[in-house]
């Protein structure tokens, strides 16, 4: 009875350890929560471990993965939930092509994570890091432009800061001329994508491609991000993408994330990576000092 008893108790600590070997999550684990290696995505990465320990949670921060193997590290078991962007998961992960409807964009990859990875996407926020054009203040009051329509309109009297592979990629300047018409620029030159701020700034050029959260975009004063008003990029919602193991456990961090990107628009986003990029502040300190504000 004793050894029947012992082989009991072995086989229930081989199903406890084989459970932690296979990525079974049990509600009170560590939450590891996972950021790519640039701002914007450390900066929304700690507000979600900040909303979780807020709620109680112990949260493990594996930051700074890169962005070609974030995905990977998800599916080997190496995070729980990282802030993506639909568009990459859609053209990237997926392998899609391009949707340009951010609600169907959302629901497409939601629906292929859930199937091919076992992963959910909670609530996708407003904030989208897509690509974009700015043009300077000045000549954007001086010929009425808001809107990429208005740009082309416009194209002949504007200068053109390119960088280059931006005039090739068919999600560049072709893809732009497929829907609004040829950009017939006063000029265009190549400018190193660091300089293209500057450039616009010292009245070398007019307009430049960006992408839309970029930190310089909150100097209003200075530059305009135009609306891409006939949807030629997809989107580029921010989302967490979560373990389905893990959530089925802890089903409340749904809501607690959701609150978080429920704040998240594009204008607040671009103006907390401004605080990093441009102002040189700790991205930990910028999360930090505005999940006081939405808690």
């Amino acid at each position: 009875m004793k050894k029947a008893i012992k082989t009991f108790a072995a086989a229930g600590l081989a199903v406890i350890i084989g459970a932690a070997v296979s990525g079974q999550v049990l509600a009170g684990d560590a939450i590891r929560v996972g950021s790519k290696d640039f701002t914007e995505n450390e900066i929304v990465a700690e507000l979600y471990a900040l909303a979780l320990e807020d709620a109680g949670y112990e949260v493990e921060r594996v930051f700074d993965v890169a962005s070609s193997v974030i995905h990977t590290s998800i599916l080997n078991d190496e995070v729980d939930v990282y802030p993506e962007y639909t568009g990459t998961g859609l053209i990237s992960i997926l392998q899609l092509d391009p949707i340009t409807d951010p609600q169907e964009v959302y629901d497409t990859v939601k629906d292929a994570y859930e199937e091919q990875f076992s992963l959910t996407w909670l609530d996708y926020a407003q904030a989208n890091d897509g690509q974009g054009l700015f043009i300077s203040k000045e000549a954007s009051d001086e010929y009425g432009i808001t809107t990429i329509s208005d740009l082309q309109a416009n194209a002949e009297n504007l200068r053109f800061a390119s960088q280059g592979e931006f005039d090739e990629r068919e999600d560049g300047l072709p893809g732009l001329e497929k829907v609004y018409g040829p950009f017939n620029w006063k000029s265009s030159k190549v400018y190193d994508n660091g300089l293209k701020y500057n450039v616009v700034e010292e009245g070398e050029a007019d307009v430049s491609p960006a992408y839309t959260t970029e930190g310089r975009l909150s100097e209003t004063d200075k530059f305009v991000l135009l609306e891409d008003d006939k949807q030629v990029w997809p989107p580029y919602n921010l989302a967490p993408v979560v373990r389905d193991n893990v959530l089925e456990a802890n089903p409340e961090i749904a809501d607690i994330l959701n609150k978080v990107d429920a704040t998240l628009d594009t204008a607040t986003i671009t103006a907390l990576n401004a605080k990093v990029d441009v102002d040189k502040e700790e991205y930990e300190d910028v999360a930090a000092e505005y999940w006081e504000t939405i808690k």
